[in-house]
């Protein structure tokens, strides 16, 4: 039976993407193959709990919350993922998976949203990038790139513009959070009239950085 490990499972309100302020219930899976320097889930890089399909949507089911977010660690490292995914949407579920895109995304069902975090210099893994995703996103599909300073904004408004991802995604540009301000980030953006959503983690203005479970 199909099984993965899970950090944790829990309801909150979604945080990010177009989707941000809905209630949503968070699978986070547990490992990740990268080491962002901002990351800010570092305690599910290891451990975790085995746990099989069928038990993942029973902890999901009694909520009766109609989106789910897939995330981690990194989900794709997970085999059993795309079937959690499939299994979400056939019972009627709409399905985000957060992934850092270095992996193939499509393995996923298509009509998953996929939020691509596409990975900035800053972030010190730029060079994991597959920017083949780029190319393998598909209608519902976002992108995101969390930036550290002037130098990540310049990247990423370059690879907006070389790609027009503007004109065929939601792009969300994110401040790392007490690094970069956002109201620079704002002025930038006004600056050069990028077609780019600014993106604030909700939960931390709410519950503060260092909440879990939210």
């Amino acid at each position: 039976m199909a099984s993965l490990r899970i950090h944790e499972i829990y309801r909150s309100i979604q945080g990010e993407s177009s989707f941000a302020g809905w209630p949503c219930v968070f699978v986070r899976t547990a490992g990740c193959d990268i080491r962002c320097s901002y990351c800010d889930e570092t305690q599910a890089f290891s451990g975790g709990e085995r746990v099989t399909v069928e038990e993942v949507l029973a902890r999901i089911r009694p909520w009766d919350t109609r989106l789910v977010e897939v995330t981690g660690g990194e989900p794709l490292l997970q085999r059993a993922v795309p079937e959690l995914v499939r299994r979400l949407l056939d019972e009627g579920y709409e399905v985000l998976i957060e992934t850092g895109g270095h992996h193939d995304i499509s393995v996923l069902d298509p009509r998953a949203h996929v939020i691509l975090d596409v990975k900035t210099p800053g972030s010190g893994v730029q060079d994991r990038n597959d920017l083949e995703n780029l190319r393998r996103l598909g209608e519902g599909d976002e992108v995101k790139f969390v930036l550290c300073d002037r130098a990540d904004y310049e990247w990423s408004r370059a690879l907006v513009r070389a790609h027009r991802l503007d004109s065929r995604f939601p792009v969300h540009f994110s401040p790392v959070h007490a690094g970069l301000d956002p109201g620079e980030l704002v002025k930038w953006l006004l600056e050069d009239g990028l077609r780019v959503r600014l993106n604030l983690q909700l939960h931390k203005y709410i519950w503060g950085a260092d909440a879990r479970g939210v």
